[in-house]
């Protein structure tokens, strides 16, 4: 008898949670057509740092550099690709010394901005 009651106890409680987690249809929402989700205006940190240009591919909107250490996130000094903008990328050549600030979002990093 004390296993049934607890099963049965035990059923009625699930099916609660269950019936709270369900979303609210009910739910007013006036006034709130103009709000963004946080997770959506969130931006990820800009990091800066310095290094020398190796290569850079026009057609693909990238450039590599070899930079220093990066503290900001945790990187070693290493030579990878940035994301950039073809407006970014004027003036500059293969083995200019430059400062960049970039951002990294969705594990790829993007040039903010540039300079000898």
């Amino acid at each position: 008898m004390k296993l049934t009651l607890i099963a049965a106890a035990s059923t009625a409680f699930m099916f609660s949670l269950s019936a709270y987690s369900q979303d609210m249809p009910g739910m007013k929402m006036d006034g709130m057509e103009g709000m963004k989700m946080e997770q959506e205006t969130k931006q990820a940190p800009v990091a800066d740092a310095e290094g020398t240009i190796k290569a850079m591919d026009t057609s693909k909107h990238t450039v590599t550099i070899s930079h220093g250490a990066v503290p900001a996130v945790q990187w070693p000094p290493m030579t990878m690709a940035f994301s950039v903008t073809e407006d970014q990328l004027a003036g500059l050549k293969v083995g200019d010394h430059v400062s960049f600030s970039f951002r990294v979002k969705d594990g790829k990093a993007a040039i903010v901005s540039i300079k000898k």
